[in-house]
């Protein structure tokens, strides 16, 4: 019968206008191949614009069927720029994105058709998506060659890419010299900041943005995690108030965030109230309170989250199993730790990583069982890595026990030379044994390799404003202010001693 109805249909077609249609209006991959079938006894398939439409739909479709999609594109024998910009975006959104590099530069080296407007974000897409940072670069130049350098969707791929590429450098200047911006505008900075780890640069934004254009749904997701990290309640409370008054509501990613943010907050009562109203809860909900109440160090409740997630049905994943396991370890619930670990790959099939065998060590270092530690390290299936490592040297520190931690340090130097941590704890250990050439040898290293430790630095918000403040720290325009107002209170204070003594 749906033969027949298809057949009908395809009688009465006159021309290519009249598939395209029919192209536009298919469901899906079942009805596109009799479509397809009919193009070709038609004779139709050299059509451009008929084959622009198969290769959009096959793209559409799925990404397992990018190649029928390259078979249309390879059969015809004219393609013009369009023809070009569909498969290019089909690949830049398939697992095959450097095919869409390929494919540009076919054109650039066909000579007859030239790139346009359209297509450079579908290439720069691409460039992002696979990491192509050089290719990326010279299709900037291109498209600035072309005097497309001011266009909005252009710029606004460039900004992506960069920040994926981990330039924000780069991407802040590209956004600060357009013309004109949007909101993808203002999104792809702040997420490309947020997500390479520039949460204060982040937040500015975040403000200079407010004057120009209100956020969206994409915005308080990307800034909610700065919020979280910088504990900026002012701002994560403003974005949590905004989404109620705008009705955009708190669902389950935008109420991890805040679960989270206000967690880092100190604010747990009204973490768990955020949980409480979102209606359709997920892992990463459950994961986001089991951690805020891990934190705190309120393991029955993360448990009871646990056990409340798994009557819901809710399948637990690795980052659920991190969660309550940390949860454990921060509590010093050695036995139900084990029970949780146990059933991981016994019941719900997640496999063990690296960094729950470094729970289980920091479950078992906490609890000052560093000899249960070591052994459990031994019979690990796979080679202890760095965190495995990392948790035995941090309970070897707490413990003092300074033998075993200078075995833990020195695997560690060999898988994480860089980590200038390391080598100031096994510094320190070597000390407390009496072992001064060990001590001059590890720091020996130190400069051998040019590890140095990062200076620490505080934080101090005045007016919405974050003020750091490092180790000897001039650099602040009003460090002389500062320091004379530092040497007052010093002096305030000796005062106050001396008439404490003479009291």
């Amino acid at each position: 019968m749906r033969g027949r109805i298809f057949f009908s249909i395809c009688v009465q077609i006159r021309d290519s206008y009249d598939y395209a249609r029919l192209l536009r209006s298919s469901s899906g991959v079942q009805s596109l191949k009799p479509i397809h079938a009919q193009v070709l006894i038609a004779g139709l398939h050299q059509n451009p614009y008929l084959a622009a439409s198969l290769v959009s739909r096959y793209s559409d479709v799925g990404c397992t069927y990018i190649t029928d999609a390259r078979k249309v594109f390879d059969n015809l024998r004219q393609r013009d720029v369009v023809l070009y910009n569909v498969i290019i975006r089909g690949y830049a959104a398939s697992s095959l994105p450097a095919e869409a590099t390929v494919i540009y530069s076919q054109m650039l080296c066909s000579g007859a058709v030239q790139p346009n407007f359209y297509t450079y974000p579908f290439v720069i897409k691409a460039c992002a998506s696979g990491g192509h940072q050089k290719t990326g670069r010279a299709v900037h130049a291109h498209a600035i060659r072309a005097g497309a350098g001011e266009d909005l969707f252009i710029n606004n791929s460039l900004i992506a890419f960069y920040a994926k590429c981990a330039h924000v450098g780069t991407s802040k200047i590209v956004f600060d010299k357009m013309p004109h911006r949007d909101l993808v505008s203002w999104n792809s900075v702040i997420s490309g900041h947020a997500q390479n780890g520039y949460h204060y640069e982040a937040l500015l934004l975040l403000h200079r943005m407010l004057p120009e254009n209100l956020p969206d749904y994409v915005t308080m997701v990307s800034v909610l995690p700065v919020c979280m990290v910088l504990a900026a309640i002012v701002e994560g409370m403003w974005i949590h108030s905004y989404a109620l008054k705008r009705g955009i509501g708190v669902d389950a990613a935008v109420g991890s965030g805040l679960i989270e943010m206000y967690a880092n907050c100190g604010r747990l009562g009204v973490a768990r109230k955020v949980f409480d109203g979102i209606t359709e809860k997920n892992v990463v909900v459950y994961n986001s309170m089991m951690r805020a109440y891990g934190i705190h160090g309120h393991a029955s409740a993360a448990l009871e989250i646990f056990s409340e997630m798994l009557i819901g049905g809710i399948k637990p994943d690795s980052i659920c199993f991190v969660s309550i396991l940390s949860a454990c370890s921060h509590a010093g619930l050695v036995e139900q730790g084990f029970e949780i670990f146990d059933m991981m790959d016994a019941e719900y099939g997640v496999e063990k990583g690296q960094v729950h065998f470094a729970c289980m060590v920091d479950l078992l270092g906490r609890a000052g069982k560093l000899g249960r530690a070591l052994e459990f390290i031994e019979r690990m299936p796979m080679e202890p890595g760095r965190d495995v490592f990392g948790a035995l040297l941090g309970a070897c520190k707490a413990h003092k026990n300074a033998e075993l931690g200078v075995e833990a340090a020195n695997r560690l130097l060999v898988l994480d030379p860089g980590n200038a941590g390391r080598y100031a704890v096994l510094a320190k250990m070597y000390e407390d044994l009496g072992r001064w050439e060990d001590v001059a040898s590890v720091r020996k290293v130190m400069r051998d390799r040019a590890v140095r430790k990062q200076l620490g630095c505080s934080m101090v918000e005045v007016a919405a404003k974050f003020h750091t403040f490092g180790v000897e720290d001039e650099a602040h325009p009003m460090s002389f202010a500062i320091f004379d107002a530092l040497e007052r209170l010093q002096t305030m204070v000796d005062e106050e001693q001396k008439v404490a003594l003479l009291a």
